[in-house]
C-alpha cells in the first residue's frame, strides 16, 4: 500500500484506519506477530488503541495518514474492515471500489488498477520513500495491507 500511496498521493487522499486487533496476545496470537515483534493485547480503551497506532506508525515510519477507530468500532462496522480491507471513495462520497476482506481476498493490485484506470498508470521509483514495515501491522495484517485504507480522489 505504501507504493500505491507514493504513486497516487497527488491524485487521491489516503487514510489508513486502525481498527481492533486481529491477533492480540490475549485472544488469538500468531507466531508471525511474535517473529515481527508486533505483539499487543486487545486495547480496552481509546488511549490504549492510540498508543498501539502511534507505536506502529513511529516504529515502522508508516507514511500514510493514519486514523484510529473509536471503541465502538464504528469504522470497522460501517466498512466491514476487520481484519483488513481497501476502499476507494469517489468525489461524491460514494464507494467506487470495495476490496475483498483480508487476508485472503485483500488485493491492493485491484485498488491500484482502479486508480490507474482513473488517473493513468504511474511509473514508480523502485526505491520507496519510506522503509517498509515487516509483514504485520498492529491489526495483524501485512504492512502492505493496512487495516482499512481509503483513497479518495482529490477535488
Amino acid at each position: 500500500m505504501v507504493q500505491i500511496y507514493d504513486d497516487y498521493k497527488e491524485h487521491a487522499d489516503f487514510l489508513t484506519v486502525y481498527v481492533r486487533e486481529a491477533h492480540p496476545t490475549d485472544e488469538w496470537q500468531m507466531k508471525s506477530n511474535v517473529k515481527d515483534d508486533v505483539c499487543y493485547a486487545q486495547p480496552k480503551t481509546l488511549e490504549q488503541r492510540m498508543a498501539i497506532a502511534n507505536d506502529f506508525t513511529k516504529r515502522f515510519k508508516y507514511p500514510l495518514p493514519f486514523g484510529v477507530d473509536d471503541m465502538s468500532n464504528a469504522a470497522e462496522l460501517a466498512y466491514a474492515a476487520w481484519p483488513e480491507r481497501l476502499y476507494i471513495i469517489d468525489e461524491t462520497g460514494h464507494i467506487a471500489y470495495r476490496g475483498g476482506m483480508g487476508p485472503f481476498n485483500y488485493k491492493p493490485a485491484e485498488a491500484r488498477d482502479w486508480l490507474a484506470g482513473r488517473y493513468g498508470v504511474v511509473k514508480h521509483d523502485p526505491a520507496p520513500s519510506a522503509p517498509l514495515a515487516p509483514e504485520t501491522t498492529p491489526a495483524g495484517g501485512a504492512a502492505e495491507k493496512p487495516s482499512a485504507p481509503v483513497a479518495e480522489p482529490k477535488k
